[in-house]
């Protein structure tokens, strides 16, 4: 490992904890890599906005930096939850491209594979950009979308015993939106859904509805396409949603969410949810969506997908996009973004090692 050396770090809690400007330099390393995959600055976040994805006791991590010259150029994370019978942990692995073909990504793998096998996990999934290139494609078992054979990422991963199960499709919709069209969408697809009511909200989740969304979220752990991944259920209850709620308040953002309701049972039978920075000029993300399949079959996803983007319009006018990630095989969620205006700019592909 000459040239580089490896450190293990505590994951900050808070801004100012004697890891956080190295959890700023690894944050750095990881918008080097997601903006040179996708091809745009849009993809860059900032560290405060990370670090609440950090302090879900629930979902505990192992942190690792490569340094060269005492600089962080790389970073390999190890995550589970606490409560998965299935002993799954997702990893994460990015090294800045400048510093490529130095061996520091084989280092830190061997690092983080190894720690995985010490815990006893059964199997390791991860996520890796692959930026769009001519040539073979190599094609996950969905059949659906591809990632370059060629890229480097592709190769690196195959040749360590990791094969690609799934590729993710990102998508971008430019703002701001067309809010004659979307008004039209909406009131199309309020048309279908009779029987149903949307209720949108900023910040933390109304009590009346905290146990409703506690159940869409495991729920998401679920029924999500996951192709040959298969995740663990994700277990969320009503207090994991209020404890989620105030680690999200502490970033510079917002959570806006929209859910619908079937009014006969009073419950709730879907949700989405944008990430809005407080900075306009940063572009806002699409977290999960998920309408029940019992519930299925009237363009409920569309009424929420465009009842949660009017009320990003109306809440925080501004920023310069929207972007969303979606199995390449969800085509009923592609057809609501496609149909809506969102453009692909990139693929993802989702791999899995076992143990």
């Amino acid at each position: 490992m000459s040239g580089f050396e490896l450190d293990e770090l505590t994951p900050p809690t808070s801004v100012g904890d004697p890891s956080w400007a190295d959890f700023v330099a690894s944050v750095a390393v990881r918008n080097a890599c997601e903006v040179g995959a996708y091809a745009t600055p849009e993809l860059a976040m900032s560290a405060e906005e990370l670090l609440p994805h950090w302090l879900d006791p629930r979902e505990p991590r192992r942190w690792w930096v490569a340094r060269a010259g005492g600089e962080v150029v790389a970073r390999g994370l190890l995550e589970w939850q606490l409560d998965d019978d299935e002993r799954v942990a997702w990893v994460t692995l990015q090294v800045d491209p400048a510093h490529w073909r130095l061996g520091i990504g084989r280092a830190i793998a061997d690092v983080v594979e190894d720690a995985a096998r010490e815990h006893g996990f059964s199997r390791m999934l991860t996520y890796a950009p692959s930026a769009d290139a001519p040539g073979e494609q190599l094609v996950p078992p969905t059949g659906a979308g591809g990632v370059p054979r060629s890229a480097r990422e592709v190769r690196f991963l195959l040749a360590r015993g990791w094969r690609l199960e799934q590729v993710a499709r990102a998508s971008r919709f430019p703002l701001p939106a067309d809010r004659a069209d979307l008004d039209r969408r909406r009131d199309a697809a309020t048309e279908a859904a009779g029987g149903y009511r949307v209720h949108t909200w900023a910040g933390p989740t109304p009590e009346r509805w905290l146990a409703d969304l506690a159940h869409l979220r495991t729920r998401m752990s679920t029924e999500e396409p996951s192709a040959g991944l298969e995740p663990p259920e994700d277990r969320w209850d009503a207090q994991r949603v209020r404890e989620h709620d105030d680690h999200m308040a502490q970033a510079p953002l917002q959570i806006l969410t929209a859910v619908v309701e079937h009014i006969a049972s009073g419950g709730l039978a879907g949700f989405t949810q944008l990430s809005v920075p407080h900075e306009p000029t940063q572009p806002v993300t699409q977290y999960d969506t998920l309408v029940l399949p019992e519930h299925r079959g009237h363009r409920l996803g569309m009424l929420l997908k465009v009842a949660n983007l009017l009320a990003l319009e109306d809440r925080s006018p501004g920023h310069p996009s929207v972007l969303t990630w979606n199995a390449e095989e969800n085509r009923p969620m592609l057809d609501v973004n496609e149909a809506v205006g969102f453009v692909r700019i990139g693929a993802e592909g989702a791999w899995r090692k076992d143990l």
